[in-house]
């Protein structure tokens, strides 16, 4: 029985590894929120790249804030986009994220996300379901999501809907105290007016977090496997933000 007990004491050790600083992924959640009283700032930049050389850039500036040891909020002070030489607002949102079992602590750490976006042209619902395994200098993580989107010339006219169904997952390998490697996998359900698929897409690629003290930047490649025209063909994302 003892080789049996070691053997069950060691994976739960690693399993259960202390919770770090910064991001591992850019387009998973991990199932951690923010310390109560403790506070982040996060900045994206997502180089979006489509066919015949379009180009286009989106931006958002993000303030964390743990309410509780278990839920964090955070607000988007604004998500804006560059395309064809012409800067424009997007839209500006709450988020809330509500731990319900640490992975840093559990077997498998889960959360709950909702967020809420209005713009001057758009409103949008979103949840998402988040679980998280770690063990050792390996973290996986799983996230499904809907969110639910209205458009139009202005918020008394929205009158285009659609719905998205998102799977996405990511591994994240810790190969040094600073350093984390890994990929991250995002599969798109696009339902205009609601009703079956219109379109899907499925996005894959390498990404690399960086950590130093309380400031942090993660990197995400992302290339479409699925020649859908429409969407780019390539985006990488950067996260670089600070606790303070």
């Amino acid at each position: 029985m003892r080789p049996y007990l070691f053997i069950t004491t060691a994976f739960l050790t690693m399993s259960c590894e202390i919770s770090e600083a910064g991001r591992r992924f850019t387009y998973v959640y991990e199932a951690k929120v923010a310390e109560k009283n403790e506070i982040e700032v996060e900045n994206w930049v997502t180089w979006k790249s489509g066919p015949d050389d379009e180009n286009a850039f989106d931006f958002r500036h993000e303030l964390e804030f743990g309410v509780t040891d278990r839920f964090q909020l955070a607000l988007y002070a604004a998500d804006w986009n560059v395309a064809d030489n012409v800067a424009r607002y997007q839209n500006t949102a709450l988020e809330g994220i509500y731990q319900l079992t640490n992975p840093a602590t559990s077997f498998l750490g889960s959360a709950l996300y909702g967020e809420v976006k209005l713009g001057d042209q758009q409103f949008k619902l979103e949840t998402k379901g988040i679980l998280q395994k770690n063990i050792g200098p390996l973290v996986l993580a799983y996230n499904a999501t809907l969110e639910a989107e209205w458009e139009g010339a202005n918020l008394d006219n929205l009158d285009e809907r659609q719905g998205k169904l998102e799977h996405s997952a990511g591994a994240s390998w810790k190969i040094s105290p600073n350093i984390k490697v890994g990929g991250e996998f995002q599969q798109k359900f696009y339902l205009a007016d609601w009703s079956v698929p219109t379109q899907t897409t499925v996005y894959a690629g390498p990404n690399i977090a960086l950590e130093f003290g309380r400031y942090f930047a993660t990197f995400t490649g992302m290339i479409q496997a699925t020649g859908i025209s429409g969407q780019p063909d390539f985006q990488l994302r950067t996260i670089f933000g600070v606790e303070l």
